[in-house]
């Protein structure tokens, strides 16, 4: 486990443009090389699903290597076209082989920390399993999900993305904004407005399986 927490820490966060240009590769030209790349990129979902049960960590290996091969599976399957992110796409199929297993090796009484199962003091399986620590995990996650914000990001129209960037990113006054685009500062308000509002909306169903 370890060692495989080791190699998440090292994964390369692909923008949008990035991930568009490797399935483009792979599934019209076969290049091997580009879905090595993805399935890679996408290996902390993998991690993120497993996380979500509360088994040892030898079984915990065990679903990984399950939710790879479900994420194998739905990357065959995966049609950019349709408009559908990726992850979405995937999780049902790596979560399902997860469960398959489980349900193979006799172990169905497994608990998923999202069940809301309370103790005599009234605290949540998930509370008595959180580190107050920023533990490895928890970082991993941390920069899947700051990909997909940038990812997001970046399919913004191009003043729109200026916008919110120079606020939330760059620190920029929006009086600063609006001498750059040569707009007005109500206008940099509204870009800044609906950006955001665009953000949400890409991450929204995404954030329900996070």
């Amino acid at each position: 486990m370890k060692e495989y927490l080791e190699a998440l820490q090292q994964i390369h966060i692909l923008s949008f443009d990035e991930e568009a240009a490797l399935w483009e590769k792979w599934q019209q030209a076969g290049d091997d090389a580009s879905r090595k790349v993805l399935i890679e990129s996408y290996q902390p979902l993998v991690f993120k699903t497993a996380m979500s049960f509360q088994v040892s960590a030898e079984l915990k290996m065990d679903l990984i290597q399950e939710g790879t091969v479900g994420l194998m599976e739905a990357a065959e399957r995966f049609e950019p076209k349709r408009g559908v992110a990726f992850s979405l796409f995937a999780v049902h199929r790596i979560r399902g082989r997860m469960l398959n297993y489980l349900e193979k090796e006799g172990r169905q009484a497994v608990a998923s920390i999202d069940l809301p199962w309370l103790d005599a003091e009234g605290a949540t399986l998930a509370e008595h399993l959180l580190d107050a620590g920023p533990t490895v995990a928890t970082q991993v996650e941390q920069r899947y999900l700051v990909g997909q914000v940038q990812q997001a990001l970046g399919r913004l129209p191009a003043k729109e993305q200026q916008v919110v960037s120079g606020i939330f990113l760059r620190d920029c006054e929006a009086k600063e904004l609006a001498e750059e685009l040569n707009v007005t500062l109500s206008h940099v308000y509204r870009l800044q407005k609906q950006g955001v509002r665009r953000i949400r909306g890409m991450l929204s169903r995404f954030m329900q399986h996070w």
